[in-house]
């Protein structure tokens, strides 16, 4: 793969997280370019593995996603470089972006993890954030693994529900 496409790309990543201005998961920066066909799921995967030990973005793997965030150097450098995408795509990202803004909030404000503490003893933290602010970080001990796999598939799929039922109740 010749640099000149992998520092394309890199643009495009350090551009998507820019312009989105809360952390994006690896798969949704997947969706939105191998949709358009601009390279391969291997090539995305040198590009963030090199953006990341460069410094540019940082990760963090809650629950099987890994989160990408820009870092002040990624920053920086999409101001050095960023001209090399062209218009178009830009263009592209951000009606993506736009279209896609309630759904990208959705995912990455709400997170959720397990870990195994103990035989038999899990714990489960589920976390609700509105941009940088926590609304909610509550971490409980269950018995199973597959207890915590439920209660946070639970927790993906009604998590406005089960916020304001704590609120209501501990109000």
């Amino acid at each position: 793969m010749s640099s000149t496409y992998l520092t394309l790309y890199k643009m495009i990543v350090l551009y998507m997280l820019k312009r989105c201005q809360m952390p994006l998961s690896k798969s949704q920066i997947y969706d939105f370019i191998l949709e358009k066909e601009y390279t391969n799921f291997l090539t995305l995967q040198e590009v963030f593995s090199e953006l990341a030990s460069s410094g540019l973005i940082t990760e963090k793997t809650m629950a099987n996603r890994t989160y990408l965030e820009l870092t002040e150097d990624g920053a920086k450098t999409l101001e050095f470089f960023g001209n090399r995408v062209n218009p178009a795509v830009r263009d592209q990202i951000d009606e993506y972006l736009k279209a896609n803004n309630m759904k990208l909030i959705n995912e990455t404000s709400i997170k959720g993890d397990y870990r195994k503490v103990a035989d038999n003893d899990y714990e489960v933290r589920m976390i609700a954030t509105d941009g940088n602010q926590v609304l909610m970080d509550l971490t409980m001990s269950v018995p199973t693994e597959e207890t915590a796999q439920s209660i946070l598939d639970k927790w993906q799929n009604r998590n406005q529900e089960i916020y304001s039922y704590l609120v209501k109740e501990l109000m």
